[in-house]
């Protein structure tokens, strides 16, 4: 895949962006989740999109891969930062800004939103603060935006985010590579079979790329998910709405997918058969399809 670098700023901070191609499509933008970077999209997805009619871009969000990080502000581990009333450096509203910085960097005055995992929660977030730069929102494997705080545990399987905690892996890419490839694993569902060789390409590509490896930066997850919002709730957002949801998912519960669905108007909601809290190849078709059935 031909990537073309782009450099989008919101203030100080810097964002790393991709254009992933399909020129003169509709344009959609991509939100990862929580510390990984853009290169932990699979080729085989972004050629679906692409193949479905859409002009399709990454980004970093900040804390995130090649974007501005705030390792000078003292932090926990994301269950901490979940727990905290005020945000450890920057708020929502800021991540959503940051999307819209892109936006305007890539030259597209409204786009698509894809956002996966935390990067559904930001990906609802920006369709509500900036209705007007969004056409459509999809979202994956995410907890709905009106739920906050501590109320997000009723969602996630907490003996997962136990068993994540005990990982441990030893200093140097080698143990980078280790902790990238468990984390796919972990997220992975048994419905489909995992792919190691896709997966370890992700991984080996964000290193490749002089990036830190964002499995393991426990002070930047948590300081993402300590990004308190003040915004909307999700009964204002009039955007067309898609919420994906893996049947199986390891760490959130479908009821996190459908409680969004009930609270946007209009949502339509898709549950994945045997998928867990990633993309696995047996599903892009039918997700470049329901995403392409949304903004047709």
């Amino acid at each position: 895949m031909i990537r073309i670098p782009y450099s989008a700023r919101n203030g100080d901070v810097h964002l790393a962006v991709d254009d992933l191609g399909g020129a003169g499509g509709d344009p959609l933008l991509l939100v990862m989740g929580l510390g990984v970077s853009r290169f932990w999209w699979p080729d085989g997805l972004v050629a679906a999109l692409i193949d479905a009619g859409f002009s399709v871009a990454a980004f970093d969000g900040r804390d995130a891969g090649g974007s501005t990080h705030f390792d000078d502000v003292p932090s926990g581990n994301p269950v901490t930062g979940l727990l905290r009333r005020r945000p450890l450096a920057y708020t929502a509203e800021d991540m959503t800004d940051d999307t819209v910085a892109v936006l305007d960097a890539l030259g597209w005055q409204r786009a698509h939103l894809f956002g996966v995992s935390l990067g559904g929660l930001v990906a609802q977030r920006t369709a509500l603060r900036h209705p007007h730069r969004v056409h459509t929102l999809t979202t994956f494997a995410a907890v709905s935006s009106d739920v906050r705080g501590a109320a997000v545990l009723r969602y996630v399987h907490l003996p997962f985010l136990a068993r994540l905690t005990r990982l441990r892996h030893p200093e140097g890419r080698d143990g980078d590579v280790a902790a990238g490839l468990d984390l796919a694993r972990m997220i992975h569902a048994p419905g489909h079979p995992f792919d190691e060789e896709d997966a370890r390409l992700r991984v080996e590509r964000e290193l490749d790329a002089g990036l830190p490896s964002g499995v393991r930066d426990s002070r930047a997850q948590a300081r993402q998910v300590s990004a308190g919002w003040h915004g909307p709730r999700l009964r204002d957002l009039r955007v067309p709405t898609l919420v994906l949801h893996g049947a199986q998912d390891p760490l959130a519960r479908p009821a996190a997918g459908r409680r969004i669905a009930a609270s946007v108007p209009g949502a339509r909601y898709v549950e994945l058969p045997g998928t867990g809290h990633d993309l696995p190849r047996e599903v892009w078709p039918t997700v470049a399809r329901e995403i392409r059935a949304l903004a047709g």
